[in-house]
C-alpha cells in the first residue's frame, strides 16, 4: 500500500507501507458510516492520511470496505428489495407493468449516467480533483445546497414510486457530481430528490437503492484493477475492513432512516460546514 505526501494542495502516494489493524478498523468504520450519510466519505477518508500521516488505504482495502457497504445496504433494504423483486416477477407473470417494476427501471436508468461519466472521467477525477481545496469547497457548497433543498421542500411530498422519467434522469445527472470528491453521492441524490418533491424518507430510500448498482459497479471495476495489478494483499486488514464497514453501514442506514423525519437534514448540513472549515484551516 501507499503513504500520502502533501504536494501543491494535493496528497499523492509515496512509497509502500501498510495499515495496521487499528488503522484499518477506524478507516473501515469511517467509510461504512459516511458512505450513506450525506456528509461525503471521501472528505473523511483523507483526514487520517493527511492530518495524521497514516498510510493510504490502497485499492484492495477500498474493494473490501465497499463490498462491506454493499452487503450492508442489501441487508438494510431487504424488505424493499423483496417487494421490488416480487413486483417484477408478478409483472412478468401478468405481462403488464406495475409500480415495483417501474421503480426498478428507474433505478437502472438513474445509475447509467454515473457509470458512463465514471468511465469517461476516471483519470481526471483520480489525478486532478483530489486536492484538499476541491474537497473543502464541495463539502461546503453541496452542504449548503442540501440545507436549502430541505428547508424549501414542498409540504405535499410524494414517495419514490411517484417518480417520473424526467425526475429520475435529473437525479441520475446529479449523481454524476459525486465523482468530485467531497460532494457525497448520497447527499447529492437526496438533495435532488428533495428538490423534486420527495419526502425526506423517500429521497433517502431512493438514494440507497441507487447505491446498490453504483457500489457494485465501482467495486467490480476496482476488483478488475486489483486482479490485474501486482500489489501485495493484507488479508487481515481486508477482513477487518469488510466486517467493520458492513456493520457500521448497516447501523448507519437503520438509525438514519429511523431518525430522518424527526431531525431533518440540518444536522448534516452544519456538520459539513464545520468539516469544510476544518479542511480549509488545515490547507491554510
Amino acid at each position: 500500500m501507499r503513504i500520502a505526501r502533501y504536494t501543491a494542495g494535493a496528497f499523492v502516494p509515496e512509497g509502500p507501507t501498510a495499515l495496521d489493524t487499528a488503522q484499518a478498523l477506524l478507516l473501515a468504520l469511517i467509510q461504512g458510516v459516511t458512505e450513506f450519510l450525506p456528509v461525503s466519505s471521501s472528505a473523511h477518508l483523507i483526514l487520517p492520511a493527511q492530518v495524521l500521516g497514516w498510510p493510504d488505504q490502497g485499492l484492495a482495502f477500498d474493494v473490501a470496505v465497499h463490498l462491506g457497504s454493499l452487503c450492508a445496504v442489501l441487508v438494510a433494504m431487504r424488505q424493499e428489495l423483496v417487494e421490488l423483486t416480487g413486483g417484477v416477477l408478478r409483472g412478468l407473470r401478468e405481462r403488464r407493468g406495475n409500480r415495483e417494476s417501474r421503480l426498478v427501471i428507474w433505478v437502472v436508468l438513474g445509475t447509467l449516467p454515473v457509470i458512463l461519466a465514471g468511465l469517461a472521467l476516471k483519470d481526471l477525477v483520480e489525478t486532478n480533483l483530489r486536492s484538499v481545496a476541491v474537497i473543502a469547497t464541495t463539502t461546503i457548497v453541496f452542504g449548503l445546497l442540501l440545507g436549502v433543498a430541505d428547508r424549501r421542500r414542498p409540504t405535499s411530498t410524494r414517495d419514490e414510486f411517484g417518480l417520473k422519467l424526467g425526475d429520475v434522469l435529473l437525479i441520475g445527472a446529479a449523481q454524476c457530481l459525486a465523482l468530485i470528491p467531497g460532494t457525497s453521492r448520497s447527499g447529492i441524490t437526496m438533495t435532488a430528490g428533495l428538490m423534486l418533491g420527495l419526502s425526506r424518507s423517500a429521497s433517502a430510500r431512493f438514494s440507497f437503492l441507487l447505491s446498490i448498482p453504483t457500489i457494485a459497479g465501482a467495486g467490480t471495476l476496482s476488483t478488475l484493477d486489483l486482479v490485474t495489478g501486482d500489489a501485495a494483499v493484507d488479508w487481515v486488514a481486508l477482513g477487518t475492513g469488510f466486517a467493520a464497514s458492513a456493520l457500521a453501514a448497516w447501523a448507519c442506514i437503520h438509525f438514519f432512516l429511523a431518525l430522518l423525519e424527526r431531525t431533518g437534514f440540518m444536522p448534516y448540513v452544519l456538520y459539513r460546514l464545520a468539516l469544510g472549515a476544518l479542511l480549509i484551516a488545515f490547507l491554510v
